[in-house]
């Protein structure tokens, strides 16, 4: 079936919601600020209204639970009212697992492209098996008319250039996406995303299923996106350098605020100041108002007749009133006295242990002798002054070598020591799947923990961000966020004196990793962390071990030098493939031309 105007390619339906992005060639593209876009929706029956400009970068923010994919699934859903000719596309699910290589999945995004160079395929084949019809030469040349006013020859490369930026290798990239896991699978959703360029990009959490070498790539590639972005981060570093305008989720409203992230942090830390002596103010009058004789009720009635509005606060709320379908209210509501939400963790301090507390002594280990070697012949030891961040590329071994430090793998020669009075505090997504579903929060750490009371375990998790109602849900009915805070909590009651940490950040909000940071910073115990997370590697000033070629070396020159060693190396690498790749076109751009001059001296006898 030939795809109209508006409606959805079967090919994309795994991948996104919404409009045909392909169809953005036909789109009027809006300069850099024009209104590309107004919805109207509701969180928790408040009216908003959210405009998006074009050729802007949006990071949309707010505690986790309060609707900021929701409000993405809306856009691409269509259930908000959007413009008929703008083109989006919403990255959500892996690409689909089958014998397509992975570099052809990213291709085939491109329908038009791809149809045409199959309609080519098919006629040259017919003209070299003995076909004259007129008609098919005269075709073949305006199919190869079109393939070059698109640019059809340099789509590979830049295919290749996004995979390879993303942690594709040369070898990667032909092998059939169903030999990927589902995170790899992600991967090649975003690259087609960024292959096809949508008018309006949406990004949920993009860099959860990236090491910490392809959010570098991702971070410095987005810096010249010349369309729209709207993405969802817990990454407070990746926000700050790719985005120019933070949409905030506060009191059931949207927010807008312009710059990065820490201007954000400012303009909100002083419009709560600002709330504060406002909500202090009426408080003040309300008290005034009953000493002189009113009732509760009719001093509530005069303070909200009496509030003044800001500047042009009325002429907002009408149109705001307007366009939501919305009577305008009469009479000002009282201020709600401000509330910053916040999140504290905390791990205790433990008595130290003597040195060494960890002893890797020539560690040789693979999965099997099928399997590449992972290390050989590593050695080092971690104290409880360790501060250790491990990094490298996805297979590389990073998780690997977390097992073998905490015993769940055993290496094939030379052995990992423990101090045996060690306790270790783990993390990582499989402690998580791991929690007992049918259990309740409260229920699974009182069971843990006999000496914690009711009380103490609620005052625990509602500190470490966990709301109320959840402390007594099974855990089945937990988000990934909820149930990481039961882990933490967890590992703040096993008093640990090593944590060892794979991936913390991921499922938590932007508040519950400044917690996070500030707990690790405050530990007299070793940390021992993988994370793609910029800003938890620079602010607990963590070491760099870079995890490749059998090895674990620390990184000398910080983090900042390896984020510039990584972008140059790729740089090099693209630009090397890409040599070899312009020859192999220039070759068959020659054949091409040739045997078209055969089609033409064949026609004309």
């Amino acid at each position: 079936m030939a795809e109209q105007p508006g409606h959805q390619h079967p090919q994309l339906q795994h991948q996104c919601r919404g409009q045909d992005p392909l169809q953005g060639r036909t789109v009027q593209h809006c300069p850099r600020g024009r209104l590309l876009l107004v919805c109207v929706f509701d969180l928790g029956h408040k009216a908003n209204a959210c405009s998006i400009a074009s050729q802007r970068r949006y990071g949309l923010v707010g505690p986790n639970g309060k609707g900021k994919s929701t409000l993405l699934k809306m856009i691409a859903s269509k259930d908000l009212i959007l413009p008929p000719r703008v083109d989006f596309l919403y990255v959500e699910q892996e690409v689909q697992a089958d014998n397509t290589p992975a570099v052809d999945a990213v291709l085939k995004a491109d329908k038009i492209r791809w149809n045409l160079l199959e309609e080519e395929k098919t006629l040259t084949a017919a003209i070299d098996g003995g076909d004259d019809d007129p008609k098919k030469f005269q075709r073949l040349q305006e199919v190869l008319d079109e393939l070059n006013t698109i640019g059809a020859s340099a789509a590979e490369a830049k295919a290749r250039r996004i995979l390879f930026g993303l942690g594709f290798n040369g070898e990667m990239q032909t092998k059939p996406t169903k030999m990927f896991s589902g995170g790899w699978r992600m991967r090649i959703s975003l690259a087609r995303a960024l292959f096809i360029e949508p008018t309006l990009l949406m990004l949920d959490e993009p860099t959860n299923h990236l090491d910490l070498d392809a959010v570098i790539w991702l971070d410095n590639y987005l810096l010249t996106w010349k369309k729209t972005l709207l993405i969802v981060s817990h990454d407070q570093d990746f926000l700050n350098s790719v985005c120019d305008e933070i949409l905030h989720i506060e009191d059931l409203k949207l927010a807008s605020y312009k710059g990065n992230y820490d201007s954000f942090k400012k303009a909100e830390k002083a419009k709560l100041k600002q709330q504060l002596k406002d909500y202090e103010k009426q408080e003040k009058r309300l008290r005034e108002l009953k000493r002189q004789g009113q009732s509760k009720a009719k001093a509530t009635e005069t303070v909200k007749k009496n509030t003044k509005r800001e500047p042009g606060a009325r002429a907002k709320k009408q149109k705001e009133a307007v366009a939501s379908g919305q009577d305008t209210a009469k009479m000002q509501e009282l201020i709600k006295r401000p509330k910053e939400y916040s999140v504290k963790i905390h791990f205790p301090e433990v008595a130290e242990l003597s040195r060494p507390v960890m002893e890797v002594n020539r560690v040789f280990f693979r999965y099997s002798e099928k399997h590449p070697v992972i290390f050989d012949c590593i050695d080092f030891g971690i104290d409880m002054d360790s501060r250790i961040c491990i990094v490298g590329p996805n297979g590389a071994g990073k998780s690997t070598l977390l097992k073998l430090l905490t015993g769940e793998i055993q290496p094939v020669k030379g052995e990992v020591k423990r101090n045996p009075r060690l306790r270790m505090g783990i993390y990582n997504q499989h402690f998580v799947d791991r929690l007992p579903m049918n259990k309740t929060p409260i229920e699974h750490l009182r069971d843990r923990y006999q000496e914690e009371d009711y009380q103490s375990i609620r005052n625990r998790l509602g500190k470490y961000g966990l709301e109320g109602h959840a402390h007594e849900v099974t855990m089945r009915d937990l988000s990934g966020g909820q149930k990481a805070r039961v882990v933490f909590v967890d590992l703040s009651l096993q008093k640990p004196h090593i944590l060892l940490l794979d991936e913390p950040t991921n499922n938590l909000d932007i508040e519950t990793i400044d917690a996070l940071i500030t707990a690790v910073n405050e530990f007299n115990g070793g940390i021992v962390c993988v994370t793609h997370d910029q800003r938890l590697i620079d602010e607990c000033d963590c070491e760099l071990w870079v995890v490749k070629d059998e090895d674990a070396k620390k990184w000398p020159n910080g983090f900042n030098d390896y984020k510039e060693d990584i972008l140059t190396k790729l740089e090099q690498q693209a630009a090397k493939e890409d040599q070899i790749r312009n020859e192999r076109l220039e070759a068959a751009a020659k054949e091409r031309e040739e045997k078209l001059a055969r089609f033409k001296a064949k026609a004309g006898k």
